[in-house]
């Protein structure tokens, strides 16, 4: 596992710990997957006129989970070169000041790309959004294996 100690708080993205989340944790789960997760109390600035928290802010949230979870999955100097594809919904209302939580997890690890889906959950663990997505990975080159003629990794 890749040590990330350096983005927990706001991942290095400013607009995370604008918007109220701070990246507390991430490792490898019981299936072998990486995660990372995140504690979430939202801004003002992360909700609309009404107070509700807007679907893109959850949006955000759930890519940059996925994204920190790819990233713990892969080893250095691998990363995540680009989200391709997200999908997200949005079940239940959140307010600013609720107490919420953000898991990303790895779904699968290809060699191009990875799959990853991410949660936010209340503090009664309600499911209040998710998603789904597609990551572009950018792989350095490994050391040819002259037994076989083809590249190990």
């Amino acid at each position: 596992m890749r040590n990330m100690q350096r983005w927990l708080g706001d991942g290095g993205m400013p607009l995370i710990e604008a918007v109220g989340a701070q990246f507390d944790g991430y490792g490898t789960s019981e299936s072998g997957m990486a995660f990372a997760e995140a504690g979430w109390r939202p801004t003002a600035l992360a909700c609309n006129p009404h107070g509700t928290v807007q679907g893109g802010v959850h949006g955000v949230l759930l890519d940059a989970a996925m994204n920190f979870a790819v990233n713990v999955g892969l080893e250095a100097p691998d990363r995540t070169r680009a989200s391709l594809e997200m999908k997200t919904e949005t079940m239940r209302p959140a307010r600013a000041e609720d107490l919420l939580r953000v898991r990303g997890e790895v779904v699968r690890m290809a060699r191009q790309v990875a799959y990853a889906e991410a949660r936010v959950t209340d503090a009664a663990g309600s499911l209040l959004s998710r998603a789904t997505a597609t990551f572009l990975l950018h792989r350095a080159p490994r050391a040819v294996d002259e037994g076989q003629g083809r590249q190990r990794g």
